[in-house]
């Protein structure tokens, strides 16, 4: 059996294969809520293949989306379509997962394919955002507010409850978003944070905030479903969080009961320079994993080979894909295919399965 389709059993849940469709933004709700866009996007991969499949990055709070367009978890009305979404996709053999999270000082701005912009504070469709120190992340762009104490137990206070909603919903995993410049990474960086209570300043300061955020999501977030952190191995800039800070983390996450750390990287600082290539990302999952804990690779993976051997080698546990899985939404079964595995098709699909491919002559 190809190592990528081993299945993976973490705690109680087992995942059919090793292969997670990665949170995307479809910037297609209104108001946070789900729609058949979501039911079909997410639904498809599943039907594909996919063992595990994760929402895109879903808000705990209004002011904690990207833009207006976000799926978000900030209201006992979002439950009902979610529970929709994650039963279809429970019925067709994946476990469906949420990412819970706060955009923080890249809240506020148009959808991609309006430009991308920051929606000023004051305009239509815009709001104030909040991050640990008023610091743009583009000069360009109106600085956020500086969190209180008051504002900060607020965000810890929504993640609770979205997790509430989370359970509600039928998700079996939540993935906390600790990436990508949004908000508990802007806390980890010593470029955003610039704080100088016990928020800010040390090492052990700046995680502070992710860890109440673990501790308050462990109250209401059953011991048996799955707790994972996304973080951004590194900020590929001087002077900010590093791939030593994300290993000295993992070692601290996994005493707090976190399942698996997602390795992706950058998104904190506008102008870094990130040597992309394929693969790119996974040295800082191997380098995570060795602490004990297991992990996901991100980042280019775009070929089954590719994947395989990710997980054949130990560099990860998971391969989490993102693009690829938009282009081909059947990826898994294509893969499973060229491997040279059997896999189990849906009915609907049977009478175009692919052939196992024969061995060669001589």
């Amino acid at each position: 059996m190809p190592h990528l389709f081993s299945p993976l059993k973490i705690k109680n849940i087992e995942l059919r294969n090793r292969i997670a469709v990665s949170p995307m933004c479809e910037y297609s709700s209104e108001d946070g809520f789900a729609n058949d866009w979501h039911l079909v996007h997410l639904g498809s991969r599943a039907v594909g293949g996919a063992g595990l499949i994760i929402t895109e990055a879903t808000a705990v709070s209004p002011e904690g989306r990207i833009s207006p367009g976000d799926l978000g978890i900030y209201k006992d009305e979002h439950i009902e379509k979610l529970k929709q979404i994650t039963d279809f996709i429970h019925t067709h053999g994946a476990v469906a997962g949420v990412q819970l999270a706060h955009a923080g000082r890249k809240a506020s701005h148009q959808v991609p394919w309006k430009g991308n912009a920051q929606i000023d504070s004051a305009a239509p469709g815009g709001w104030k955002t909040v991050a640990p120190s008023a610091v743009s992340f583009i000069d360009i762009e109106e600085a956020p507010l500086a969190l209180d104490k008051t504002g900060i137990e607020k965000i810890k206070v929504d993640f609770k409850a979205a997790a509430v909603r989370a359970l509600k919903a039928g998700f079996k995993v939540i993935e906390l978003h600790g990436a990508h410049g949004y908000l508990i990474h802007e806390f980890l960086s010593p470029i955003s944070n610039k704080r100088t209570d016990e928020y800010g300043g040390s090492f052990e300061n700046r995680i502070r905030f992710l860890l109440e955020v673990i501790a308050t999501v462990k109250e209401v977030w059953p011991e048996d479903h799955l707790l994972f952190v996304r973080i951004s191995a590194t900020d590929w800039t001087e002077g900010g969080w590093t791939s030593d800070d994300s290993v000295a983390l993992a070692e601290i996450l996994k005493g707090k009961g976190i399942d698996l750390i997602d390795c992706s990287t950058g998104g904190n600082v506008a102008t870094a320079k990130i040597p992309v290539g394929p693969g790119y990302q996974v040295q800082f999952s191997e380098a995570v994993r060795k602490t004990g804990i297991l992990t996901g690779a991100v980042g280019m993976i775009t070929e089954p080979l590719q994947a395989d051997s990710i997980i054949q080698n130990g560099h990860a546990d998971i391969v989490f894909l993102a693009r690829e899985l938009l282009r081909d939404p059947n990826f898994t079964l294509r893969a499973a295919h060229e491997l040279g595995h059997e896999v189990k098709w849906p009915v609907q699909y049977e009478r175009a399965k692919w052939q196992a491919p024969r061995p060669p002559k001589g």
